[in-house]
């Protein structure tokens, strides 16, 4: 929630004033509210301990009741709201069966990383990669026939080189970011919200396709070792996905023991695999095996060498993960990402070396139906089951890299969100203290990208060095310009780090593009031009939302208009409206008998039976409970609705942590404290659940009560805008529907 500025500020100030001058004084509003609107607060949450072989806890209510199901909320679930006719039915049942019951926020323990576990996290992408970056580039090599096998090692060792420059750039990223310095950030802090947009893009697409390309490669090795799998590829393909979409909506979190094993297991095997290879060629003297007759469909040209070399530079996916991740690892932190992001270079460098060394020596050439990879495991072990461990820990380690763009593609998106550039739904957490929405939209365009190239991995690679290498080149421009800007120790030094790598990636990115520019680099161009449409025109929507609810001094300033307020026999207040021209406006009427706060739920066991059945106006009474996130346009319409019914009035704001809460409190009393208040603290981070537990809680207080739940809704012009709010009116009648003498209303506001 935004700290009033100074102009917004002395508006709020004016408009208390306006309210105290047509208004019953605050002290008339609380002395008429017929019930207590303490009704407890959530506990902190170091003060609840997580069952002992799990992370779930359970919370009680707020007034004390019956204690909940497990705690969560995901920012907007019906879940955790502690009441027995907690809505759902079967399909809540399914999905808790499915996903896990909601976490609360003690459930996650903040663990910074040792070196030796953050290298297997945080490098599966990029160590993975050499399963398919050497193959990638000898696919384009192979068109020159056996003149463009031989150009194998010199278009290898350019590609090495890219991977030292790049990786020492990187390393001058995590000194200059701490706290962690994706492309989106640095290309934006330093060179401006478009730039920034398009790394984003980048980065969106890169993470898509690395899902596509990870499945994709795996099912390779998989097909490999099983042939008679290949006509299944796209379903199983699919089914990976979705097993990885189910698991990470479940928040799995990159435990250590889990993740490390597949990583370290591939860096052995391939190990392994390198030594065994490069013994057997001790033996015959380093001659190389001769290559088997390849026909030449292009000549060997600088084009063709320019393209295989782009195609092989897509082993180096992932290496920017490290640089995202600095505040994971333990103190001190980026000394410690540096480090690890050294031997992941290290490891890369030497993993891609080996891999094109025994592709040399060997004489392996692309064949439909088995991977590079695994020929070259044929060669070395036969079908015993060293080559099945080889395969298996290919496949294992690709989906972990699969595994590995649902971590970060939706925290991009979180980023976006906070910045208007996306829907605000991906601001959430879901029950499992996971982005939820981000990992769906994520899963949906993998699975789509997939099916649409039926699982081919050689189809899908032109696609992928667009995306990571114009992140890359915007990131390391961002970083020239950084140190440029900043001048502090070492800074030529690094700047000349950053610039180097800004160049190379620039060169693959433009030989990419154009390249493999039809062979379907253009739709990843495309994509990143819609991608920067689309989020341009979401932050200018939100501009125009938010200035549409900014305060504006014709709320005070209305001539020849004044506000008279008259009171009811029944509640003894209420706000009423008349004119004329200078007319001034009169005390209130002293506030008639209320019932008492707080008052004992018993005393009104017998109004609760004959519930719903009152025939008259006069036998309703009354409660306004009025929900608001912040004072603006909208709210305060919503509000002076409430009090324009002439009935008890109770606002409501429900925030996430007691600073936002302090806010708030700032602005309420800059207003004027003009009506009750009731905050709740969720520290669960869900808004509607403690909405609605606290709704009930004031329903137990007073079963004879009304309850009018008055939102303020924002009522879009298109029906494409509507995507970008939350509208809770639909939410809270579905929740509160099983509750007696429960009404849910909106005030709307349209912009």
């Amino acid at each position: 929630m935004p700290r009033l500025d100074a102009e917004q500020s002395g508006l709020l100030r004016r408009v208390g004033e306006e309210w105290g001058r047509v208004s019953a004084p605050p002290e008339a509003w609380r002395r008429v509210l017929p019930v207590d609107p303490d009704v407890g607060s959530y506990p902190e949450p170091g003060q609840i301990v997580p069952a002992r072989f799990g992370r779930v806890v359970s919370v009680p209510t707020l007034s004390g009741g019956p204690t909940t199901a497990e705690a969560g909320g995901g920012g907007g679930d019906e879940a955790g709201t502690g009441a027995e006719w907690q809505p759902g039915g079967l399909a809540l049942r399914l999905r808790r069966t499915l996903l896990g019951a909601p976490l609360a926020n003690t459930a996650i323990v903040r663990e910074r990383m040792r070196k030796l576990v953050a290298l297997p996290v945080l490098s599966a992408d990029a160590l993975s990669s050499v399963a398919y970056g050497p193959e990638a580039m000898l696919l384009v090599l192979v068109l020159a026939g056996t003149a463009g096998l031989h150009a194998t090692v010199p278009v290898a060792l350019a590609i090495v080189f890219l991977m030292l420059a790049v990786g020492l750039s990187y390393r001058q990223t995590i000194r200059a970011y701490p706290m962690g310095g994706g492309s989106y950030i640095v290309a934006t802090d330093n060179l401006g919200r478009i730039p920034g947009l398009i790394a984003a893009a980048g980065l969106m697409t890169d993470y898509i396709l690395t899902v596509a390309v990870s499945v994709s490669s795996g099912m390779g090795a998989v097909t490999s070792a099983i042939p008679s799998l290949s006509p299944e590829i796209v379903p199983i393909g699919v089914l990976v996905i979705a097993i990885l979409l189910a698991g990470n909506l479940r928040g799995v979190r990159q435990a250590g023991a889990l993740f490390a094993a597949p990583t370290y297991a591939f860096i052995v095997a391939i190990l392994a695999l390198v030594a065994t290879g490069l013994y057997s060629a001790a033996g015959r003297d380093f001659a190389p095996t001769p290559h088997p007759v390849v026909t030449a469909t292009e000549g060997l040209g600088v084009l063709l060498v320019m393209k295989a070399f782009a195609s092989g530079a897509t082993a180096m996916t992932g290496i920017e993960a490290i640089s995202n991740a600095v505040p994971a690892f333990k103190p001190v932190a980026w000394r410690n990402a540096r480090t690890t992001l050294s031997w992941m270079i290290v490891l890369l460098v030497v993993l891609f070396s080996g891999v094109i060394a025994l592709i040399h020596y060997e004489g392996i050439v692309p064949q439909t139906g088995e991977t590079a990879l695994s020929q070259l495991a044929h060669r070395s072990y036969g079908s015993n089951g060293f080559y099945v461990f080889t395969q298996a820990a290919t496949a294992l380690v690709l989906l972990l890299a699969a595994n590995t763009a649902y971590n970060d593609f939706p925290r991009v998106l979180f980023l976006l969100a906070r910045d208007d550039h996306a829907p605000r739904i991906f601001l959430r957490l879901g029950d499992r203290l996971a982005f939820s929405n981000g990992i769906i939209l994520l899963s949906v365009a993998a699975a789509l990208v997939y099916i649409a190239f039926e699982g081919k991995t050689a189809s899908l690679i032109p696609l992928y060095a667009v995306g990571v290498f114009l992140a890359f080149t915007l990131s390391q421009w961002g970083m020239v310009v950084h140190w440029w800007r900043k001048r502090n120790r070492h800074w030529r030094k690094s700047l000349c780090f950053n610039a180097t790598g800004a160049v190379l990636s620039a060169a693959v990115f433009i030989t990419a593009g154009i390249t493999k520019f039809t062979a379907g680099a253009w739709l990843a161009i495309l994509a990143v031009g819609a991608f920067l449409l689309v989020t341009t025109r979401i932050h200018r929507h939100y501009a125009r939302v938010r200035q549409a609810l900014r305060l504006h001094p014709q709320m005070i300033e209305i001539p020849g208009h004044s506000i008279t307020p008259h009171s009811r026999p029944d509640t003894g207040i209420g706000i009423g409206t008349g004119s004329g021209s200078g007319s001034a406006a009169r005390a209130p009427a002293p506030p008639g008998p209320a019932a008492p706060t707080g008052a004992d739920p018993t005393a009104s066991a017998g109004r609760e039976r004959d519930a719903e059945t009152e025939d008259t106006p006069e036998e309703i009474r009354h409660l306004s409970v009025v929900p608001i996130d912040a004072l603006h346009q909208a709210s305060m319409r919503a509000l002076a609705y409430a009090a324009s019914l002439q009935q008890p009035v109770l606002a409501l704001h429900v925030s996430p942590a007691e600073e936002e809460a302090e806010l708030f409190r700032e602005s309420w009393r800059l207003w004027g404290n003009r009506l009750p208040l009731a905050v709740v603290v969720s520290p669960y981070r869900a808004i509607v659940a403690p909405m609605i537990g606290y709704i009930e809680s004031l329903h137990r207080q007073r079963p004879d009560l009304t309850i009018t739940v008055i939102l303020p809704e924002i009522v879009v012009r298109h029906w494409y805008h509507r995507i970008l709010h939350s509208y809770l009116g639909g939410r809270l009648r579905r929740s509160l529907r099983p509750l007696p003498k429960i009404v849910v209303t909106t005030v709307p506001f349209h912009v």
